[in-house]
C-alpha cells in the first residue's frame, strides 16, 4: 500500500538530508545509463557468455559492476565489495559475510531476460553490516522505478512511502510467485498443495528485483524461493521488511545474508506468511 509521497523521485528520502539510499540510487542510475540501457536489445555476438549451464553474463553486467563498485566505494570506502560477477571469479569474497560491512551488488538481476531483450531486469545494491542489510536500492531501468529502503526508516517506491497493509486476505484469495529453480524433490507435493489452495501461484520471472516490490505493495501476496544468493535477496528483504512484510525461512527463522542454501518465504503481512507457511510445512 502506497502512502503519501515523502519526496519527489530523485530527491532526498528525508528533506534536507542526502540519505544512504539516495547515494546508492545515484550510482545505480549512472550504471544503467552508461552500461546497461545503451546495450539493451543491442548486444553483439560475443557479448553474452555462459558462466555455467543456464547462467549468463553479458558485457553490460561486467561494465555495470565496475561502475557500481567505483561509486559505492566512494560512499563507504571501508566496506568490502561483493558483486555477483566478482564472486563468479573469486567465491572466497563471500566468506565472513556475517561480520563487518560489505556492499552487495547484482549489476543486472535477470540477466537471462536482459540478454533475450525482454523485461524484467533490475540493478540492485545493498549495504550489509554484520550480516544484516541496513540500506538498499532496486532500480528498474526501463521504467526508472526505484525501490529504496533504510533500516528503521522505511521503504519507498518512486518517492512514495509504502505503508504496511491493514488487512490480510484468506488463503483462497491469495496470489503468489513460486520458483521451481533448485526446488527440493521433497517439496513438490507441498507446493502442489499450496497451489491448489490459493487463487493463483505463478512461476518466477527470474528477477527478484521485480518480484520483491510486487509482494511489498500487495500486487502479489507471497513469493517462495529455494536458493537465496545474497545479491538476489539482501536488497529486497530490507525493502519488504521496511514495508511491513516478512521474509523468513520456512521454520520462521529470519533471513541472514550469509546463508544461501535454504528456502525463503516472502509475504506482504505476517498473517499471510503464517497461512502460507502452514501449508508448506504440511
Amino acid at each position: 500500500m502506497l502512502g503519501e509521497p515523502m519526496h519527489e523521485p530523485g530527491s532526498s528520502l528525508r528533506p534536507g538530508v542526502t540519505s544512504l539510499p539516495d547515494a546508492i540510487a545515484t550510482v545505480l542510475r549512472e550504471a544503467a545509463a552508461i552500461a546497461v540501457m545503451p546495450r539493451y536489445r543491442r548486444l553483439a555476438v560475443g557479448e553474452v557468455e555462459e558462466k555455467s549451464p543456464g547462467d549468463l553474463v553479458t558485457i553490460a553486467d561486467q561494465e555495470a559492476e565496475r561502475i557500481i563498485a567505483q561509486g559505492l566505494k566512494a560512499i563507504r570506502p571501508a566496506a568490502r565489495f561483493i558483486g555477483e560477477e566478482a564472486c563468479s571469479r573469486d567465491p572466497s569474497l563471500l566468506d565472513n559475510l556475517a561480520s563487518g560491512s560489505a556492499w552487495i551488488v547484482d549489476p543486472i538481476d535477470g540477466t537471462g531476460n536482459y540478454a533475450a531483450g525482454r523485461p524484467p531486469f533490475a540493478l540492485m545494491a545493498a549495504l550489509i553490516e554484520d550480516g544484516e542489510t541496513v540500506a538498499s536500492c532496486i532500480l528498474d531501468p526501463i521504467e526508472d522505478r526505484l525501490a529504496a529502503a533504510e533500516r528503521n526508516c522505511g521503504a519507498w517506491l518512486d518517492g512514495a512511502r509504502i505503508a504496511p497493509a491493514s488487512a490480510s486476505p484468506e488463503l483462497r484469495a491469495m496470489t503468489g510467485i513460486v520458483s521451481d529453480f533448485s526446488r527440493p524433490p521433497a517439496m513438490v507435493s507441498r507446493v502442489a498443495a499450496l497451489a491448489a489452495q490459493v487463487a493463483e501461484a505463478v512461476p518466477t520471472r527470474r528477477c527478484a528485483g521485480d518480484e520483491y516490490p510486487l509482494v511489498a505493495t500487495g500486487a502479489r501476496h507471497f513469493a517462495l524461493y529455494w536458493r537465496t544468493l545474497v545479491w538476489d535477496h539482501a536488497p529486497g528483504v530490507l525493502f519488504l521488511q521496511e514495508a511491513g512484510g516478512v521474509a523468513a525461512r520456512l521454520d520462521g527463522r529470519p533471513y541472514r545474508a550469509a546463508d544461501a542454501t535454504e528456502a525463503i518465504l516472502l509475504a506482504q503481512t505476517p498473517a499471510i506468511w503464517e497461512q502460507v507457511a502452514e501449508v508448506l510445512r504440511g
